[in-house]
């Protein structure tokens, strides 16, 4: 395994953007603030992690049959977004929301129809690494489409990571007034790594995490030990089926 067959994992969640986007095709044009796009047929699903970008959203939609996907950039108060305590398959430590009073979070918005959200559940919720439901009464400004009162959220089932008793956030994703310490992906892999005695490099490290499959899933649940479970009161949980 190259480096590069490690990108997925190290350049997590991946380049996002600066403004609104449309999804067309596996390909992201900017959503000009004139626009009158139909939201009427989608649902509100906020992106805390890799769902930001087009380059995963080209790669999780794949073929021009899915449609338009209208992603709008806003601003979400009180929360932060933060590592959850579990490997994915491809080696990167993902996202995943979690309480933080006075912080204010640049985060997107998907606007998906029913068969979209079907496709979502499938990369999301599959492995049980997280939890579709609705998030209500959340301070939200999108600076495109309506007004967003309650959106749809997936949320980690493990909670948040925890480094000397606070959740950890990512760096990548821009916040001000947070109350805890930010890490880079490549930092809180480090993390890892030391947190579980690995004595090899962090690219070993990941590669382990991948290749191995039973070493993932001890590595998960050691990390989730002491996380920092998702108690929000607002939040409820929709069953898939």
């Amino acid at each position: 395994m190259s480096s590069d067959d490690l990108h997925l994992a190290k350049a997590y969640p991946y380049d996002i953007p600066e403004h609104s986007f449309i999804m067309s095709n596996g390909t992201a044009a900017a959503w000009p603030g004139n626009a009158l796009v139909d939201l009427s047929n989608r649902r509100p699903v906020l992106a805390v992690g890799s769902n930001q970008s087009p380059d995963q959203l080209a790669r999780k939609f794949v073929g021009d049959h899915w449609g338009t996907i209208p992603v709008s950039r806003a601003v979400v108060r009180d929360f932060d977004v933060v590592y959850s305590p579990h490997i994915s398959a491809y080696g990167a430590i993902p996202a995943t929301l979690h309480p933080s009073p006075g912080t204010a979070t640049t985060l997107f918005v998907n606007w998906l129809t029913p068969e979209q959200e079907v496709r979502m559940h499938e990369t999301e919720v599959s492995a049980a690494n997280y939890g579709f439901g609705e998030l209500e009464a959340v301070d939200i400004l999108a600076d495109r489409g309506p007004d967003i009162s309650a959106v749809y959220l997936y949320a980690g089932t493990r909670g948040a990571l925890s480094r000397e008793g606070d959740p950890i956030p990512l760096a990548e994703v821009p916040a001000t007034d947070r109350c805890w310490r930010a890490m880079t992906q490549m930092q809180v892999q480090a993390y890892a790594r030391d947190r579980l005695g690995g004595g090899n490099d962090v690219e070993m490290f990941i590669r382990g995490s991948v290749n191995d499959a039973a070493l993932r899933k001890q590595r998960t649940n050691l990390l989730a030990n002491d996380a920092h479970p998702f108690d929000v009161e607002t939040f409820r949980t929709i069953s898939i089926s």
